[in-house]
């Protein structure tokens, strides 16, 4: 029943991508798309993608301190960890590349499935709250009063997180889920430093996918803002289509509506979007894969050549 319960939700959100690309493709958006892209300025572009690189290397450091016994002088290894999870987490549906960062940690650092599945969801708890704080902010028409007070209970959320991860282990002290409880009431009291990578993260990348947002669309960054957040909270939902498509449109041109940008448009500026962030999560990993398989090559052909000196001597 359980298998046939997951079954639904993939075809279902499979369904909704095939819907959204089948309407780009039959209505003619997607050589709107490409006139849009094209008319992005090459810094602009840039900007992008260096702001792309400064978010994984600031998450490749929230896994590195967050795991620090296991990855301590491997930063190297913690950001190919984090290139290949993240071009696994766009590309899958409903979410299923995160499935991969504990099998990843596992292979690569020896770290417990158990362990690196509690720090997940701390790790994703921590997302979810900086996000959402960060887009009460910037969200369009909401009073003053209203921003700060949805601030101050996003904070005062957080802090109270970790006693709460506290009590769930109190009850659930036994069994797998007790595993997991306990890595992450234990990332939750040891990882404070989390939070700084955590907003350093979102601050850079909602700032860079605000600023081309607004390029698309003609619009002040307040309005990219909007669209930019909105894209980012539908991500961040279980629920996926297939590499985010159709989804991650519908929450951008949702936010978008609401600062005055037409539907189409909002889903046209968004998937514009959608399709550099894919782009560039692609091409990073590649990098990294490709960088680490000739490293290995070189190692293995000097430890070769060592040893068959050995020999000969």
């Amino acid at each position: 029943m359980k298998l046939n319960h997951v079954r639904i939700k993939y075809f279902v959100m499979s369904s909704l991508t095939a819907v959204f690309v089948v309407w780009l493709v039959g209505s003619g958006q997607g050589a709107q798309v490409k006139i849009a892209l094209g008319s992005l300025s090459v810094p602009l572009l840039l900007l992008l993608f260096a702001g792309m690189i400064v978010t994984y290397l600031l998450r490749a450091l929230r896994v590195y301190y967050e795991f620090a016994d296991a990855t301590r002088g491997r930063f190297t290894a913690c950001l190919q960890l984090v290139l290949t999870h993240n071009a696994l987490v766009n590309l899958l549906p409903m979410r299923a590349g995160e499935l991969s960062f504990p099998v990843l940690l596992k292979r690569e650092f020896g770290v417990p499935m158990m362990r690196s599945g509690g720090s997940l969801l701390w790790l994703r708890a921590q997302d979810a709250i900086i996000l959402a704080a960060l887009s009460v902010v910037v969200w369009p028409g909401l009073d003053p009063a209203m921003r700060i007070a949805g601030v101050s209970l996003l904070i005062l959320g957080g802090i109270l997180l970790p006693h709460v991860a506290q009590r769930l282990l109190s009850q659930f002290s036994t069994g797998k889920l007790g595993t997991i409880c306990v890595a992450l009431a234990d990332s939750a009291h040891h990882a404070r430093t989390g939070w700084l990578w955590t907003i350093a993260n979102w601050v850079v990348k909602l700032t860079v996918l605000s600023q081309v947002f607004a390029q698309l669309l003609a619009a002040d960054w307040q309005v990219g803002a909007a669209g930019a957040v909105g894209g980012e909270l539908a991500a961040i939902l279980p629920v996926q289509g297939v590499a985010g498509i159709g989804s991650y449109e519908a929450g951008a041109a949702a936010a978008l509506k609401l600062s005055g940008i037409a539907w189409v448009d909002g889903l046209k500026a968004a998937f514009s979007l959608h399709l550099l962030v894919l782009a560039s999560a692609l091409v990073s990993a590649g990098i990294a894969l490709l960088a680490s398989a000739i490293f290995r090559n070189r190692v293995a052909s000097d430890d070769a050549r060592t040893n068959k000196s050995s020999q000969e001597t």
